[in-house]
């Protein structure tokens, strides 16, 4: 079944729940969410996420808790110089997962990490420790940590295929490892999404495994190919094109696999920094309906 939702709130008395209720205001069949702010660790207790609640309404739906992407905060990094900080980050990581779990789903999104200047062969190594202890950590757990493919910005690990393969390489239960796949992260590193996506799913199945995709990240790009920026555009409105997108989100190779939007709202003006609407609806439909819209953002801001 063609799997697609985005990135969507988990606040307020409803938490976990309000979360499935915006994802089905776009007209969702799958979400992304995480389990508190990501800049920070403060985190509500399990038991007042209003899990139970969620996963009626799931159900009531056709949906389930596999449905569900969990991200993991930006603060963790696994590469990091300093041995204090990759023992919060283990720790952290090791939380995480644990909600995760307590939520129902199976993929947690993370961000490989960044070697801060002691070169990506150091980074790799501090990463695969890491995991190897949150795994460890957590071992009862049938969690996948899911790497994600990085764009290459500053010393991120990460930015190639073989930089994900050399840190699976390392890790003891390599079963608990799966892959995002980031459309937008991809061509900024370089690879041939737009225009070769077909080359590019070959290079990765032979270096890591088609079947390690846990979950892809569908976004435009503002940047050129090449770009190491990590900047996200609207659907149809990058360097990617919808035409590129579509191809990719319904890929029969990747039919199964939760596709998740996470790109920006619509400001009430190109040149306003206040984020306003939510395009995921319109930009859902365009991908079911296989019509791009190329007044996107007018329509949303008219609608």
């Amino acid at each position: 079944m063609f799997k697609i939702g985005s990135h969507v709130g988990m606040k307020g008395k409803e938490m976990f729940l309000g979360s499935v209720k915006e994802a089905l205001s776009y007209g969702a069949n799958a979400l992304m969410i995480y389990t508190g702010a990501p800049q920070n660790t403060r985190r509500k207790p399990i038991d007042e996420l209003m899990i139970e609640e969620a996963h009626l309404l799931l159900k009531e739906h056709d949906m389930s808790p596999e449905d569900v992407i969990v991200h993991a905060p930006y603060i963790m990094n696994l590469a990091n110089k300093h041995a204090e900080k990759r023992a919060f980050a283990v720790e952290f990581l090791t939380k995480e997962i644990k909600r995760t779990d307590a939520l129902g789903a199976k993929h947690l999104v993370l961000h490989p990490g960044a070697h801060v200047g002691q070169g990506p062969e150091v980074g790799i190594k501090y990463i695969q420790d890491g995991l190897n202890q949150a795994i460890e950590n957590t071992k009862d757990s049938d969690v996948h940590i899911a790497l994600e493919t990085m764009a290459g910005k500053g010393t991120e690990v990460g930015r190639s295929f073989d930089e994900l393969a050399a840190i699976i390489e390392g890790i003891d239960d390599k079963d608990r490892i799966s892959i995002c796949f980031d459309t937008c992260h991809t061509h900024d590193a370089g690879y041939l999404t737009r225009d070769d996506f077909d080359a590019v799913l070959k290079e990765f199945d032979e270096k890591i495994g088609i079947e390690r995709i846990g979950v892809i990240h569908v976004n435009d790009s503002k940047n050129v190919l090449g770009a190491g920026k990590d900047r996200h555009e609207n659907i149809g409105s990058g360097e990617i094109g919808f035409e590129a997108l579509h191809y990719i989100v319904h890929h029969p190779k990747l039919k199964d696999v939760p596709k998740i939007l996470e790109t920006p709202y619509i400001t009430e003006t190109d040149d306003s920094k206040k984020k306003v609407y939510p395009p995921y609806k319109h930009e859902i439909d365009m991908f079911r309906n296989g019509t791009f819209d190329p007044n996107l953002k007018t329509t949303i801001r008219n609608q």
